[in-house]
């Protein structure tokens, strides 16, 4: 097993948007092993390149027992409809807030060798695949909660055990902006 150490909230890494990969290679082939091993560890439904400190456009899931990867993967929704219900992220363990997302999405990218693919995803793989793609957008799903929300979050995240009071962290406005009932469009 090759798993890795997840970066937590606060780190700068999780907020530095991601670079494209470029070549489909052995250690790209790696890194995608190491991310699944982290992540099946973990127990999580994903896990972005940037959460063990790679700034590469790569993320696995594991969701209703389909495990994948994806790599440079641009979104497209095929419909408005939303929904609404907890998510978590493994880089800020034992958070949990309802975060509204898109119901439906398409997400064009390649696997681990360069060959084209496709997912498709609705529910809960729809929600991983865009909360996968704003880690490497250097976007965590608290920038996506409105204000009340966010410091209930905060308020939560200061009093984890795991919070580093030294490495006081910041919370920005998502680039993919709040569109209707704070959903990026």
């Amino acid at each position: 097993m090759t798993v890795q150490s997840i970066r937590l909230f606060g780190d700068p890494v999780l907020r530095t948007p991601a670079d494209l990969v470029v070549d489909f290679d052995k250690e790209l082939r790696t890194l995608v092993k190491d991310l699944t091993d982290s992540m099946l560890d973990e127990g999580g439904a994903g896990l972005a390149a940037p959460q063990i400190g790679v700034g590469l456009r790569v993320f696995t899931f594991d969701v209703d027992d389909v495990v994948g990867h994806i790599v440079n993967p641009v979104l497209s929704f095929p419909d408005d409809e939303e929904q609404d219900g907890p998510e978590g992220c493994l880089s800020i363990p034992g958070i949990y807030i309802d975060t509204k997302r898109r119901q439906n999405v398409v997400a064009a990218g390649f696997n681990e060798h360069g060959d084209p693919i496709q997912i498709v995803g609705t529910g809960l793989m729809s929600r991983c695949v865009q909360h996968e793609t704003d880690h490497l957008d250097g976007v965590l799903f608290l920038d996506r909660l409105d204000a009340a929300a966010r410091k209930d979050a905060m308020k939560q995240i200061r009093s984890a055990e795991w919070y580093d009071a030294g490495k006081p962290p910041t919370i920005k406005a998502s680039p993919h902006g709040r569109g209707l009932f704070g959903l990026g469009r």
